[in-house]
């Protein structure tokens, strides 16, 4: 059975025979709501390639004490995936976020595109953007990641052409294109960019300024995924052609 995680905000100094202390909302829940107990073993991550494994060796109302038996290091995976979401409607932008988290993403950009039906502003803009955060933590912990995805804010088309042009590989999903995602040359390293586009489908003049920026519009195969869906199987379609999954 594999053993619960939990993020914490640093694991400096941890060595084998320290005591980690966990506090705020990921102790609470680990103790009130999982029932967490002395002697437990447990795994710790910082979200930055450290984690550690020991047993619980306190718990209080908000907070709880691990000692450590083992660290690891993990070094950052290459090559690193950047996936583009533009904004789905409904509570599939967290799916995708959820299934782009446990495939091994490491950037999530939430787009504005012309054709997306949900819009962030405003307070609505924080909260979705937090909803979308969340869901990457939980989901990350769920996968037992030792290196945390980062969801950037909201961008627009001119920022994906700013992030585009700095990638090795950068692909859009489209329906209409000719060249099979399985058909491109994968780099070993660096970033690859994934830009999946809305359910009304990626504009003509973003596609334009997507493919002047570098980008080459690719299709998947015969059948039309949903936005929510699409990135993940993209990403997956990637990494079994890099070391990341060798």
């Amino acid at each position: 059975m594999s053993l619960p995680v939990h993020l914490v905000g640093s694991l400096d100094g941890a060595a084998v025979g320290s005591v980690v202390e966990v506090t705020g909302d990921e102790a609470h829940h680990a103790v009130a709501v999982r029932r967490l107990r002395e002697g437990e073993q447990v795994v710790l991550t910082d979200g930055l390639g450290t984690s550690v494994t020991g047993s619980v060796a306190s718990t209080g109302k908000r907070v709880f004490a691990v000692r450590v038996d083992s660290v690891r290091h993990d070094p950052r995976p290459e090559p690193a995936i950047t996936v583009v979401q533009a904004l789905p409607k409904g509570e599939r932008g967290e799916l995708a976020v959820e299934v782009l988290t446990e495939v091994g993403v490491d950037r999530i950009v939430p787009w504005a595109a012309s054709r997306s039906v949900a819009v962030w502003k405003g307070e609505r803009a924080v909260k979705s953007h937090a909803r979308w955060q969340a869901t990457a933590r939980e989901a990350a912990k769920q996968s037992r990641r030792s290196w945390l995805p980062t969801v950037s804010a909201l961008a627009s088309t001119a920022d994906l052409v700013a992030l585009i042009a700095d990638a090795d590989l950068a692909v859009v999903l489209h329906e209409d294109a000719t060249a099979p995602l399985a058909g491109l040359a994968v780099p070993t390293s660096g970033r690859i960019v994934v830009v999946v586009g809305p359910e009304g489908g990626i504009a003509p003049d973003e596609l334009a300024a997507l493919a002047e920026a570098g980008a080459v519009s690719v299709r998947l195969g015969a059948e039309v995924l949903r936005t929510s869906t699409a990135g993940v199987v993209a990403v997956g379609a990637l990494l079994a052609r890099t070391g990341r999954w060798a």
